[in-house]
């Protein structure tokens, strides 16, 4: 692992963050108190998930330290959030104020967290795409099935060998694809009016 490689580790992590604010303040005067506390505690969860796992590879890789917890906590917070995410997603669309969420137990197998991984990102990525069709924006609708596609395709990335520098970058170069398409699909939703509630007519 190299600094560069590293360093390149933090740009799909900030523009995930940007794309999270676009939304957080988009949503913020349609959803329910408890949905949008659920939906952005999500967002903040898998950032810090992504930023902390990106500062344990710039640390080794400038032979600082091997601060292992920060990677081990990546894969845990960063699925828990997108079920967080997820959930307040859905409870938004589906119009219910207030859904009772409890936090999962400590689970040692990882099945759990591929399954909130999956469904959460399923349902953001899948209620913005919605949400882009009510906005009459299927250009965006499809930007967002291809980063969902790449949300995918980088969860099978990361069960191959890291190691291997070569695929290291593949990894990296599909992470960053993915959340480019995410914020040029919340950006286009922001000027569309995502903080106009395309609902509220219903």
């Amino acid at each position: 692992m190299t600094v560069p490689m590293a360093l390149m580790d933090y740009c799909p992590v900030v523009i995930f963050l940007l794309s999270g604010i676009l939304l957080m303040r988009d949503l913020y005067h349609w959803m329910s108190k408890g949905n949008y506390a659920v939906f952005s505690a999500g967002i903040i969860i898998i950032f810090m998930a992504g930023f902390y796992k990106a500062t344990w590879k710039l640390l080794y890789a400038a032979n600082v330290c091997d601060f292992e917890a920060l990677n081990r906590s990546f894969f845990p917070m960063q699925s828990t959030g997108f079920l967080l995410a997820g959930l307040g997603m859905m409870a938004m669309l589906r119009h219910r104020k207030e859904w009772l969420l409890t936090v999962p137990p400590v689970y040692s197998s990882p099945l759990l967290f591929i399954l909130f991984m999956v469904a959460g990102t399923g349902m953001v990525w899948g209620g913005l795409a919605y949400i882009a069709l009510r906005l009459k924006k299927k250009g965006t609708a499809a930007l967002l099935a291809l980063s969902f596609v790449c949300m995918l395709g980088m969860g099978y990335l990361s069960s191959k060998d890291f190691s291997n520098p070569n695929m290291n970058w593949i990894g990296q170069g599909v992470n960053l694809l993915g959340m480019v398409l995410l914020f040029i699909s919340c950006r286009t939703l922001h000027k569309a009016g995502l903080a106009r509630n395309p609902f509220e007519e219903e």
